[in-house]
């Protein structure tokens, strides 16, 4: 039977669903600190579930299902919660005066904060409302391109970057190459796919390049595919949506000049906090938005967003702070074991097919299967309806890759090995 088609428990769930929501402040409020980790190694702090149990403590979520669909946006830490409720409450009280005064010094001070984390310039970034919006800047703005020039993106790009890639035929007048990632993917088909597709299309300006993408969860090999497009001539504009904040790495690995960010996915920010990256040198090659005032050099003139949520910006420093107090190796080989639960069950049953290598360089949260090769939307949006109403595990059906559909399993640091030990077992039900 369904758990949510019975009576008493739909019920149940619609009258505490405003109760739950309510006392999440309260639950936040009372939180205690975040202590520190024992001193040992990331990958055998991995497994340390005490340490672990401290950490989903800062989180307030519905005992109602299990969520392991966390890639959509990360839910906010409980100090991280109380600034954002802090900052909103400042600035509905102090009101334009505030906005119009005092906010821009803050605002710099959150540009200085972000800076220090990517070891970057504060007049290098641009904060947005999410890493979509970014990366459309980068990706529409891009004015080096001419007609007959050639733009690539591939099958595991997002969706709505896809999207802005294949708009540039009109806006710029070039031919946009679309290449489908090999399934199953290792580092050298991947980069030989590109290498590919650089030398059979020599007038390639300019590529997309998934970082980690939101379809199955591959790590695309960056720093091999910039080198290469760089030899070649290319650009990339780099969506780092799903990395930041996931894996550990620094800018100056990729020598990247164009990059997209979410910071309220894996860093934890309120929602509506994104970032884009563009290197000094290169921000002309940026135009203005809609002929925005402002220096040619000066990358805010790239963006005009209008009335920003004030409060969400200013919390980012807290939910980089409450990054920065777990760590990133802690993070990302926590996240990563979390996902190996699940999967490693899962490749022992026949019929499951899951799509991303195990290789601690191609994947780390992020993972997505296919049940006895179904691939269309119908038969994966059946899976997820499955996994809700039988077993009362939340998942999400994924739309993008060539080989088709999937389903994506996405763990987040309130997540304890019970909830992935739940999978398995209720995919042997649905085979």
């Amino acid at each position: 039977m369904s758990v949510f088609a019975h009576p008493s428990r739909r019920h149940f769930l619609s009258l505490t669903a405003g109760v739950a929501a309510a006392s999440s402040v309260a639950r936040a409020a009372e939180t205690p600190p975040l202590p520190t980790a024992p001193k040992m190694s990331p990958t055998d702090l991995a497994s340390n579930e005490a340490y672990w149990s401290a950490v989903a403590a800062q989180y307030a979520v519905t005992p109602a299902i299990t969520n392991i669909e966390n890639g959509y946006w990360g839910i906010m830490a409980a100090p991280v919660m109380r600034a954002y409720q802090a900052a909103t409450q400042r600035v509905n009280v102090e009101n334009t005066h505030y906005a119009r005064g005092a906010f821009g010094q803050d605002l710099n001070a959150v540009y200085d904060r972000l800076a220090k984390f990517l070891n970057v310039d504060a007049d290098e970034l641009l904060l947005t409302r999410g890493a979509s919006e970014a990366l459309q800047i980068a990706i529409s703005g891009y004015n080096k391109l001419e007609p007959g020039d050639a733009v690539l993106y591939a099958d595991l790009d997002y969706g709505a970057m896809k999207s802005a890639m294949t708009w540039l035929a009109d806006r710029r007048g070039v031919e946009v190459i679309k290449i489908d990632l090999p399934e199953p993917a290792t580092r050298e088909n991947i980069i030989a796919a590109y290498a590919s597709a650089f030398e059979t299309h020599p007038n390639i300006k300019m590529t997309l390049v998934t970082h980690l993408n939101n379809l199955t969860g591959l790590i695309h090999p960056v720093k091999e595919i910039s080198a290469l497009a760089k030899a070649n001539g290319v650009d990339v504009i780099l969506d780092s949506a799903h990395a930041i904040g996931q894996i550990d790495f620094s800018l100056a690995d990729f020598d990247a000049d164009f990059v997209g960010f979410n910071l309220h996915k894996w860093i934890g920010a309120p929602i509506g906090c994104g970032l884009l990256y563009i290197r000094k040198s290169r921000i002309r090659d940026i135009d203005r938005f809609m002929n925005e005032p402002g220096d040619e050099d000066d990358i805010r003139a790239r963006a005009h967003t209008g009335t920003l949520n004030f409060a969400a910006h200013l919390t980012i420093p807290d939910a980089l702070d409450f990054h920065e107090a777990i760590g990133i190796e802690a993070k990302e080989s926590r996240l990563r074991y979390l996902r190996n639960l699940w999967v490693d069950d899962a490749r022992q049953i026949a019929g499951v097919d899951v799509l991303t290598p195990d290789d601690a360089d191609m994947v780390a949260a992020l993972t997505s299967f296919r049940l006895d090769g179904r691939r269309t939307t119908e038969e994966n949006n059946a899976i997820v309806r499955r996994l809700i109403d039988d077993h009362g595990i939340f998942t999400v059906r994924r739309t993008g890759p060539a080989a088709g559909d999937c389903v994506r399993v996405t763990p987040a640091l309130y997540n304890a090995p019970a909830d992935m030990a739940l999978l398995a077992p209720a995919l042997r039900t649905l085979i």
